[in-house]
């Protein structure tokens, strides 16, 4: 468990240590301060000197400077202080720098990941937490959050780096009794609510007509849609209005957090029958007060927008785990670019709609698999 914060820098800021009194290098995404180590360097300081600022990826495998030994790396680990993050664009967007690999398509600068397979790839879990000082997949993830007294932007720099564990089996979170609380199953949603939906329509039939029961459940499965959109967007992707504390964090690391770190996670992906009934509430006393003329209206329309989000989460789990009929292969693509190219677009899961309406739409002209 990481005993201290590790901070984002700027490339401009790296490169401001460039002197024998801070002496910064990178390697990749990885900031290290060598200052110490000026002295000490084999080949002299003068060599660390010249580099200060800059990564050392090719240099430390140049065969004319000599490939350098394990040791040096270890003797790297132990200097890390944090990691590069571009400003302004921490995400680091599609439409940013593209890195091409040598098949030519877009790796993703911060995820490394150029397409949807990538996110299943197993995860080396020590190489994984030797490298970024996040969690450790091995052991309980909650404990790991609360007492890693991470920052904001060294968190959701993190968190939003898909990992994947032990082909897609659940990560411990607690690592006790609760550890089954934690986990749903997609069937349980329509098993649940599905029958929830059907009393709750014929209760409205009951003061309404079958058309305008029909009409106000209809009415509820679209305002749905803008619920899901919402709810995505402002409570789930709250990243930058996130208070700098462990407790917002582990809270945005329980209710959205972990799903972007672990996406393939078929256990922790669909919502939690507690969880609903919570965001579910006040949607039932909206619908009261928007209908308060009439139970049986309020009552359809509540019933239509359960019943959309029953839509919702499975197809948010097909998305994730299933092979799908030609029109949902592309809400597939967009979902998952969602997750390995950019975070902070993408916010439909359903359908792109209100993505369109609010600008938010990811769209990509690189090539990707």
């Amino acid at each position: 468990m990481p005993a201290r914060t590790l901070p984002t820098f700027s490339r401009a800021q790296v490169e401001s240590h460039s002197s024998v009194d801070s002496c910064y290098v990178t390697i990749g995404n990885n900031v290290y301060d060598v200052t110490d180590f000026i002295d000490d360097h084999p080949g002299g300081s003068s060599l660390v000197l010249e580099y200060a600022g800059k990564d050392i990826g090719d240099i430390l495998k140049d065969p004319a400077s000599h490939p350098h030994s394990e040791a040096a790396y270890e003797v790297l680990d132990d200097s890390l202080v944090g990691f590069v993050t571009e400003k302004g664009t921490p995400n680091g967007h599609v439409n940013g720098s593209a890195i091409a690999d040598k098949d030519g398509l877009y790796v993703h600068p911060r995820t490394g990941m150029s397409c949807a397979e990538d996110l299943s790839k197993d995860t080396d879990v020590s190489l994984d937490y030797k490298k970024h000082k996040f969690l450790d997949l091995s052991k309980p993830l909650f404990p790991q959050i609360w007492f890693g007294g991470f920052s904001k932007d060294f968190y959701l720099d993190q968190v939003h780096r898909p990992r994947h564990y032990k082909g897609g089996d659940s990560a411990p979170l607690f690592g006790n009794f609760l550890e089954p609380l934690t986990k749903t199953a997609w069937w349980v949603v329509p098993s649940l609510w599905l029958p929830f939906v059907a009393y709750g329509l014929h209760k409205a039939a009951e003061g309404l007509p079958v058309l305008h029961v029909a009409g106000h459940w209809v009415f509820g499965v679209f305002l749905w849609t803008f619920i899901e959109y919402f709810l995505h967007r402002f409570l789930f992707h709250l990243d930058g209005y996130l208070p700098d504390n462990r407790v917002f964090i582990t809270l945005h690391f329980l209710l959205h957090g972990i799903h972007h770190y672990l996406p393939m996670d078929k256990y922790r992906l669909v919502m939690p029958p507690t969880l609903l009934v919570v965001l579910a509430t006040p949607f039932w006393k909206l619908s009261h007060a928007v209908f308060s003329h009439s139970w049986y209206a309020a009552t359809a329309v509540f019933c239509g927008g359960i019943f959309g989000y029953i839509c919702y989460d499975l197809t948010h789990y097909f998305l994730h785990h299933e092979d799908l009929p030609l029109w949902y292969k592309q809400l597939k693509k967009y979902h998952l670019q969602h997750h390995f190219l950019d975070y902070e677009l993408g916010f439909g899961v359903t359908s792109k709609f209100w993505d369109k309406i609010f600008g938010t739409e990811l769209t990509t002209s690189i090539q990707t698999k």
